[in-house]
């Protein structure tokens, strides 16, 4: 894992196709802004978890 100390308005940079950015910082929040390629999914853990878990079909019933 690697550990980063970041101010707001700072960035991170991951592979060439995904970029971090430190939006705001309050007490013991910290707002991201995430920017990339449109096919790179982004994703908070849970709904990740969602997605890998349950079949495919059942997301696409859901979504429409």
């Amino acid at each position: 894992m690697l550990v980063l100390s970041r101010k707001s308005g700072q960035t991170i940079v991951v592979g060439q196709d995904l970029e971090i950015v430190v939006l705001e910082i309050r007490g013991n929040r910290v707002k991201l802004g995430f920017s990339g390629a449109a096919e790179v999914p982004i994703h908070r853990s849970e709904i990740h978890e969602w997605i890998t878990a349950e079949p495919p079909a059942l997301h696409h019933a859901e979504c429409a």
